[in-house]
């Protein structure tokens, strides 16, 4: 490449000889940039959703292509957050796509220094199991003279983005197994 050439091809030669001086629009392209397409124009659809990490709710406009998410990025409809996200937000693509995402029950062994892989039914009966024993061990019939029927050996913290039915389900399921620390991160 001569110099000549080299010249001609930087943004602000361009912009002072070209028809753009404001260097808004073909000043500041590149070679590379010209050929460059939006992620968001090849999505066959885009989903609403909303953010998972806190209790705010922002809205996410979810782009996905060929049955894979492409992109999430704030959704400019909701009133919540006006298409702006916060660094946790606008990075949450990372939560299906990222490679640190495990697809798999892993388990540590007490006093273990390795994770181990479970099938999903042997978890399940593992959590079933330590939810029976923890129950049982902390029942309280009565407590100061009074009757209780309640357990102290079992609790439940959820999660902020969970809808009123959720909550209320998992309410319900909690109260049901004797539990009366059940609390919400949206209060915390």
């Amino acid at each position: 490449m001569g110099v000549r050439t080299w010249i001609e091809s930087w943004p602000v030669y361009r912009q002072l000889t070209g028809s753009d001086p404001l260097g808004r629009g073909a000043a500041a392209k590149s070679a590379v940039s010209e050929h460059l397409a939006p992620r968001l124009g090849t999505a066959d659809r885009i989903v609403k959703s909303i953010c998972p990490y806190c209790a705010v709710g922002c809205g996410q406009n979810i782009y996905v292509q060929d049955e894979r998410i492409t992109q999430i990025e704030g959704d400019p409809d909701s009133p919540v957050s006006r298409g702006r996200l916060c660094p946790k937000g606008a990075a949450s693509l990372q939560l299906t796509t990222g490679s640190a995402r495990e697809h798999r029950v892993l388990y540590r062994r007490p006093h273990s220094t390795r994770w181990e892989r479970l099938d999903l039914a042997t978890a399940m009966d593992m959590i079933a199991d330590r939810v029976i024993k923890s129950r049982r061990e902390g029942w309280q019939w009565e407590a100061e003279g009074s009757r209780t029927r309640r357990t102290l050996g079992i609790a439940s913290l959820g999660g902020a983005t969970l809808d009123n039915e959720e909550n209320y389900l998992i309410k319900k399921l909690f109260t049901a197994l004797g539990a009366v620390q059940v609390e919400n991160q949206a209060r915390i």
